[in-house]
Order: structure tokens, then C-alpha cells, then sequence
């Protein structure tokens, strides 16, 4: 069974930073997609951004050119890096892992809140 545990959530100003991070354990298949998605306040989950094992990148257009998402395939982790951070990605963070064609598996979350 795998497990995503992310951390590095918390509260900053706008503009600031915040790296967060996941850690995966588990039996893990090399050929794998991690990354973040986030929810909003009220709102449903949505893409920010993944990778793939072997280094494909995919980002959400409100976080192009803010977020930098990277990985550790030895240490099984996955790391997003949020700069310029705006009231707008206040939201609950999560880590996923996915194989091709399989639901995938979720973290339990990490709030980051952005105050104005």
C-alpha cells in the first residue's frame, strides 16, 4: 500500500515563499506521475502541477512561471516550490501518485493560507 505524507504548509504574506513537500512509502512502480494539486476554499481540487518519473512537467496557467515542482525518485519525494505567492492559492495542498491508467493515490493535505 502506498502513503503520501506531505509537509510544509503554513501561513505567509503575499509575495513570500513556501516549499512544500511529500514523501511516498510503499511499493512504489517506477513508472509513475507525482505531484500537487490544491482546493480552495469552496471550490473542488484542481491541477497545480505534476511530473513524471522521468522528468515531464506539467503546470496549471495561475501557477506558471511562480511554482517549481521537482523530485527525488531515490528518496521517493516530490517537492513544490511556491514563490510570489498570492491570497489566491490559499488552499489545501495535496500529493498524488498516479500510474498510467489507475486512480492513483492521495496525501491528506497541507493547508497553506496567503494573507493580502
Amino acid at each position: 500500500q502506498v502513503q503520501l505524507v506531505e509537509s510544509g504548509g503554513g501561513l505567509v504574506q503575499s509575495g513570500e515563499s513556501l516549499r512544500l513537500s511529500c514523501s511516498a512509502s510503499g511499493n512504489i512502480y517506477r513508472i509513475n506521475t507525482m505531484g500537487w494539486y490544491r482546493q480552495p476554499p469552496g471550490k473542488e481540487r484542481e491541477l497545480v502541477a505534476t511530473m513524471t518519473n522521468v522528468g515531464n512537467t506539467n503546470y496549471a496557467d495561475p501557477v506558471k512561471g511562480r511554482f517549481t515542482i521537482s523530485r527525488d525518485n531515490a528518496k521517493k519525494m516530490v517537492f513544490l516550490q511556491m514563490n510570489s505567492l498570492k491570497p489566491e492559492d490559499t488552499a489545501v495542498y495535496y500529493c498524488s501518485l498516479k500510474y498510467p491508467a489507475s486512480p492513483g493515490y492521495w496525501g491528506r493535505g497541507t493547508q497553506v493560507t496567503v494573507s493580502a
